[in-house]
């Protein structure tokens, strides 16, 4: 964290999950739309402390410092998203029951 030693990475190790592909996507398409930068994710992250690196994983931190850049650049609000989150979770837990 922050430059500090933590050994090689094995990035081979790691099977990524299909959330963390679309993490990934998202950051690359809103970045290239010009919503945000590099180091505005960079301080996004940075903002969200040492602990946020022990209690989540990297694409979590990584979906928290998006969708913080996306607010920030008016994308949409808080209350916006968190009615969003409501009406996605009455879809059910599964793509199946989604599509039921």
């Amino acid at each position: 964290m922050g430059g500090q030693p933590a050994g090689p990475v094995k990035p081979a190790e790691h099977d990524f999950a299909l959330w963390e592909k679309r993490v990934d996507a998202l950051q690359v398409l809103m970045s290239s739309k010009g919503y945000f930068t590099v180091d505005g994710l960079r301080r996004a992250l940075e903002d969200m402390g040492e602990d946020a690196y022990e209690k989540y994983s990297y694409y979590e931190r990584w979906i928290a410092a998006v969708n913080q850049n996306l607010i920030e650049a008016g994308l949409y609000t808080l209350e916006e998203l968190g009615a969003k989150m409501g009406e996605v979770k009455t879809r059910g837990g599964t793509y199946g029951d989604a599509s039921a």
